[in-house]
């Protein structure tokens, strides 16, 4: 399978959705009455995203603050291999508000952009083994960095890049350069007279030659796309279709499916037509919340507090805030007995606050046998969090809590002792290793044991 690396700024996106039916009496505005609101990551977490719900391996390279807004983004990336540098200052985020589908007013948030912090070894590493690169540029500084920059050059991966005007030049020798209409515009400073064909043309041999670049392909919207490559005459690739609707995405969609058709070896002009196919696609089948409802993680609503992602992100984004240390651990938790609260006590003790990773009802069912859990996740969950060396419980359905790890990602991660005495590797190390958090072993009371309490039961002693 193809493994895509995304480098780039991430956003968190908030569409604001209602209905306007009166004016503001105290100044001309319309009144939005919110009915709705939807989250998704922006710029490379979007990108990332769209790859990964075609079933790619993806990995991500972007800079996340400690923030409520930094874990949420975590969070919903948790399907993505995340290689997280240090963001200073807040997340940035884009809040649209929206009636009938048309958007009444953008609200930015997170300020001026400031330098990420040092990139870790895991990601450069990533981007050595590529088998393609999609650098998703949103000027806001992860596209700068020297590390970053030098790595990609080094690459032996075919580069794609999609510039922001606001951003740095791509690296030379990209093989694909993707600006929109406006963007190359700008980028060219041409004044975009004449015809679309005529100002992309124009302009994109223009930036060709000055990025010595392989080819740059300018996304029309609706129009298509204009590739410019060596020769005097560019190729126009016509969108399949008219395609009305959100087109929110549609530039993320473009790039990611050329950067992975050119990953399994297409020609420029190929990826450059599967790109239009899929934008439009994309566009037709209803945008972006469209492609990612059936990705998208949703919390878990209406369950008491200390229970749940939403509250487990405020705790670690509190916590992050005050210079504190996030551990957490995992489990079953079947029949909550001592030898789990004396692990419980002993992980709370290693840091500021303690967020527990608990198995599904049906991720014990496939690591216990059918018969177990004897207690439902509910009641599991209330237990832990009821506990005063427990923060927050959060609950995870794969069989292991490598996705839910990623966007916690804790200072320190806790096993119990099963892990001592020269046994087994320990399974989440390397995981928790890429944002520089470590691993440690506390020991368990010996004869205490879910499975022979069971047993024991069982048998009527």
């Amino acid at each position: 399978m193809k493994r895509l690396v995304i480098v780039g700024d991430t956003l968190l996106d908030r569409d604001v959705d209602g209905a306007v039916r009166r004016i503001a009496p105290d100044a001309p505005a319309p009144v939005l009455d919110e009915e709705s609101v939807h989250e998704r990551p922006g710029g490379a977490g979007l990108a990332a995203l769209l790859a990964a719900a075609d079933g790619h391996e993806v990995t991500l390279i972007t800079a996340i603050a400690s923030d409520a807004a930094g874990a949420r983004l975590s969070e919903m990336l948790a399907g993505v291999e995340l290689h997280a540098l240090p963001l200073p200052g807040s997340t940035p985020e884009k809040v649209r508000l929206r009636a009938g589908g048309q958007v009444l007013l953008r609200l930015d948030r997170g300020g001026a952009p400031a330098p990420p912090g040092d990139a870790p070894q895991a990601a450069l590493d990533a981007l050595r083994d590529a088998k393609a690169i999609l650098v998703s540029d949103y000027g806001r500084g992860v596209a700068r960095h020297p590390a970053l920059r030098a790595a990609i050059e080094a690459s032996a991966a075919p580069v794609i890049w999609d510039p922001h005007p606001h951003g740095p030049t791509p690296v030379r020798d990209s093989r694909l350069v993707t600006p929109n209409l406006a963007e190359v515009c700008t980028l060219a400073g041409d004044a975009g007279d004449g015809s679309t064909l005529t100002t992309a043309q124009r302009a994109g041999h223009l930036l060709r030659q000055r990025w010595r670049a392989a080819a740059v392909a300018v996304t029309c919207g609706p129009g298509g796309a204009v590739l410019c490559h060596s020769g005097p005459t560019p190729l126009v690739v016509p969108a399949p279709a008219e395609a009305a609707g959100d087109t929110c995405g549609a530039g993320d969609r473009f790039a990611t499916a050329a950067a992975l058709a050119l990953a399994d070896g297409a020609l420029v002009s190929e990826a450059v037509q599967q790109a239009v196919e899929a934008a439009t696609t994309f566009v037709l089948a209803g945008g972006v919340s469209a492609a990612l409802a059936p990705a998208e993680r949703s919390g878990q609503a209406g369950v008491p507090g200390g229970i749940g992602e939403e509250d487990a992100g405020r705790l670690i984004a509190g916590t992050r805030a005050r210079g504190g240390v996030v551990v957490a651990t995992g489990g079953c938790f079947d029949l909550l007995h001592t030898g789990h609260l004396a692990t419980l006590r002993a992980a709370r003790q290693l840091g500021d606050c303690l967020v527990v990773c608990l198995n599904s009802d049906a991720s014990v069912r496939a690591l216990k046998g059918p018969d177990r859990p004897l207690t439902a996740q509910a009641d599991r969950a209330r237990l832990l969090a009821a506990l005063d060396c427990v923060d927050a419980v959060v609950i995870f359905d794969e069989p292991t809590p490598e996705a839910v790890l990623s966007w916690l990602r804790p200072d320190v991660w806790v096993k119990g002792g099963d892990y001592a005495d020269g046994g087994p590797e320990l399974p989440e190390a390397e995981l928790v290793a890429r944002w520089g958090g470590q691993t440690v072993i506390v020991p368990y009371l010996d004869g205490r044991s879910t499975t022979r309490t069971i047993a024991a039961a069982r048998s009527g002693r």
